[in-house]
């Protein structure tokens, strides 16, 4: 890591004496502590005041000669004065002298640059600030309202902002405290937090404590985010809220990934999302882990997955759904069910595809629609009209009821499952529409 400062030279018998030094932590003007920025630099101390002094001047002849003399005296004086004033080497600008055993001894720089270069010499951060302080047994260094760049490859990835950076001197990794304010030039994305970390050996950057991301895509707030800025992705983490713009969904979870490029959000933890239409709540769907595509508006829902829609008021749940909130359908590669809120009514399948806007539902494979008295309609396919409250199913068609008790079998059935009124048809092949007639005992054994 480079740590330089300037501090200002000073005038000794018409020469200057002083010009540039070099110091262990940064690049700065008028190094000193704030109770002597006005007197003499902590570095450069005032020699021991001298009994005499010259009663004339040298006369013009000798006076090229003598000043050099007196320049090369005044050095001498002043190094055997650094260590005979005080009786010990002088720091620069010890904040706490009280009780030296006690306190930490911190030098104050001023207009200080911070910059740190990988092993070819590009920039890898770089901060400024116009006051800083150097911990030398802590080996920290801390600026105050710094600002800085973070670079990857000799480009900027990140501008920051903080109350307070605190710097390590091994040079591996930044670290700002206090109000922090990140923001990714290329993406737009800006970063609030409390803590930084910067690792650029592993492309990392880490905003930690109450963030608040905001992009044009996305607005998140979590406990912890993480950029890999060579992939980039984001991973939130911690209570995480996520919002969307479009489509317009909030997402509530432990732990979510956003992958900038690809424009997608991945959860592996359980997680809730809430669709909203003119602000209000139409879809809300859960699951214990998703994806949101926010490029074509598909959410894929999966393990325990679960849809509740307002209107119609049906709640789906599956293994694994695909929302597709362009084209307003919800579909179901995995055995399924749907439950109509209203009518009581159950439906199971193999298979299931919901149209919201039509309010119609297909299902296929083994499907079985129950009603809230029990009765049941059995059959290979079944479309339902949720408006009409409609059930057309083909295939291998068992309709049984409790009460009266009684089955019926055929290839096809229409009707309204609540209100018992099914009519059974044998199809076209000719086949007849069987009715079986359950005797009282026989139901109430069943």
């Amino acid at each position: 890591m480079k740590y330089q400062f300037n501090h200002k030279a000073r005038e000794v018998e018409g020469q200057r004496v002083g010009g540039m030094g070099h110091g262990a932590w940064g690049r700065g003007k008028g190094a000193g502590s704030r109770e002597q920025r006005g007197g003499a630099s902590p570095l450069h101390p005032a020699p021991c005041p001298s009994s005499s002094s010259p009663s004339s001047p040298p006369s013009p002849s000798l006076t090229p000669r003598l000043s050099s003399f007196f320049i090369l005296l005044l050095t001498f004086f002043l190094g055997i004065g650094l260590v005979s004033c005080g009786g010990k080497t002088p720091t620069a600008s010890p904040e706490n002298t009280a009780d030296s055993s006690n306190q930490d001894s911190k030098l104050t720089f001023f207009d200080v640059t911070l910059e740190q270069a990988d092993e070819v010499g590009r920039p890898i951060w770089k901060v400024q600030a116009k006051r800083a302080k150097y911990t030398k047994e802590k080996q920290i260094g801390q600026a105050e309202n710094p600002y800085g760049e973070l670079y990857q490859d000799g480009k900027v990835v990140y501008q920051v902002k903080a109350d307070v950076a605190d710097i390590e001197q091994n040079g591996k990794q930044l670290f700002l405290k206090g109000k922090i304010l990140a923001t990714d030039p290329k993406n737009g994305i800006v970063l609030q937090g409390n803590e930084l970390e910067w690792r650029p050996q592993e492309d990392l950057l880490i905003v930690r404590n109450q963030i608040n991301g905001t992009h044009k895509q996305l607005q998140a707030v979590a406990q912890e985010a993480r950029v890999k800025t060579r992939q980039q992705q984001m991973e939130f983490s911690g209570g995480v809220i996520a919002k969307s713009a479009d489509p317009q969904l909030q997402m509530r979870t432990e732990h979510l990934n956003w992958n900038i490029k690809e424009e997608k959000l991945i959860a592996d933890r359980p997680i809730e999302i809430d669709r909203y239409k003119n602000n209000k709540i139409s879809d809300r769907g859960k699951g214990n882990a998703a994806e949101v595509n926010l490029k074509t508006k598909i959410a894929t829902i999966q393990k325990n997955a679960q849809l509740d829609l307002l209107d119609p008021p049906l709640q789906i749940a599956s293994n694994s759904m695909t929302w597709n909130m362009n084209a307003e359908t919800i579909t179901t590669n995995s055995p399924t069910r749907m439950f109509h809120r209203v009518e009581n009514v159950t439906v199971t399948a193999n298979q299931g595809e919901m149209k919201i806007p039509q309010k119609t539902v297909y299902l296929t494979g083994n499907v079985n629609a129950i009603g809230q008295r029990r009765q049941s309609l059995r059959s290979n396919t079944l479309t339902w009209y949720l408006d009409n409250k409609l059930l057309e199913a083909q295939g291998n068609i068992v309709y049984r009821q409790i009460d009266p008790p009684l089955n019926f079998t055929g290839e096809t059935a229409v009707g309204n499952l609540q209100t018992e009124n099914i009519v059974v048809k044998g199809g076209n092949s000719g086949g007849r529409v069987v009715t079986e007639i359950i005797p009282q005992e026989r139901a109430n054994r069943q």
